[in-house]
């Protein structure tokens, strides 16, 4: 079903690739695209991999959302974890994406039940490991 506002739908395989990094931990995190009208599994990372490489996925100039699967320990020394959505909107990316993206990602998230904590960066430090790890508490 496509998105009244905006006309965006979104692929089966983004849920179906979301349910594996919530219930198996099969990746650590996933880019998605809005490509023809609809939003697509852009990157998986691999269980193994790290924030850094999760940064880097992420394109310079180009809006994208993501999710990433954050591993961290509680207070109390025990193993805890939270899916952070990321919309990632940078500045410099053009005008008619960033229009597109914000009036889609409501709509897109719905679609991945689980989420836990959300942010909204047009810059790399909103989306730091310091502010993930200040958000996942």
């Amino acid at each position: 079903m496509a998105n009244a506002a905006s006309g965006i739908s979104v692929h089966d395989d983004c849920k179906l690739r979301f349910l594996e990094l919530r219930a198996k931990r099969t990746h650590r995190y996933i880019v998605f695209k809005i490509e023809k009208m609809q939003v697509v599994v852009e990157k998986l990372g691999e269980p193994k991999e790290g924030y850094a490489d999760f940064t880097t996925a992420l394109p310079a100039n180009e809006c994208r959302y993501a999710v990433y699967d954050y591993d961290f320990l509680s207070v109390d020394n025990a193993p805890k974890s939270r899916i952070f959505f990321i919309a990632w909107c940078p500045d410099t990316s053009q005008v008619r994406s960033k229009m597109t993206y914000a009036s889609s990602k409501d709509r897109f998230k719905r679609e991945l039940d689980g989420i836990q904590v959300e942010l909204q960066a047009t810059d790399p430090s909103e989306m730091s490991l310091d502010v993930l790890k200040e958000r996942a508490k």
